[in-house]
């Protein structure tokens, strides 16, 4: 018996690795050492870690996730991870995808600053979409399947870490 094509499962292409603008190549541990070290470097500063993931379809679909340490009022840092899909046409199931790839680096994100006395910090998932798109009839699932999780959700236009940052590596 055949299978159609597109029911075969995608071969994700996606990289071991986050990447940061200034220090290159890094694994999630090394991203959680920079971001501590960030943090550490002024104690007294007002932080958020913002996790955002944005998609780009051409022949493939570019899935985009990106940590950000933001020092409020300053500016931060951010990391981002690349992975390559089959080309996903529908709109519904790319958003699904970006927020479970959101939430997968949110959660490790945050056990790690659980585990190493960093628990104040709170992450916040930045999410593409919003009111006044075709995105606006997903917004009770999406922001649900978030909260749902324990994290906060933001949407444009307060959804940076994902229209802002990871949207500029998808392209």
């Amino acid at each position: 018996m055949a299978i159609a094509k597109d029911l075969v499962p995608a071969q994700v292409s996606a990289l071991p690795y986050f990447i940061s603008p200034t220090k290159g190549r890094l694994t999630l541990d090394e991203v959680y050492a920079d971001m501590v070290a960030f943090i550490d470097s002024n104690p007294e500063g007002r932080y958020k870690v913002i996790i955002g993931s944005d998609s780009q379809v051409r022949s493939e679909t570019c899935f985009v996730t990106a940590i950000i340490v933001h020092q409020v009022g300053k500016g931060g840092r951010y990391y981002y991870r690349r992975q390559v899909h089959r080309k996903i046409a529908s709109l519904r199931q790319r958003i699904f995808y970006e927020t479970s790839l959101s939430l997968d680096a949110a959660s490790r994100i945050a056990q790690m600053l659980a585990e190493n006395g960093h628990s104040e910090l709170d992450v916040e998932i930045h999410l593409d979409i919003g009111s006044g798109g075709a995105t606006r009839d997903l917004i009770r699932e999406i922001v649900g399947m978030v909260t749902g999780s324990g994290f906060d959700a933001k949407i444009k236009p307060e959804s940076c870490g994902a229209t802002k940052v990871a949207d500029k590596h998808t392209k």
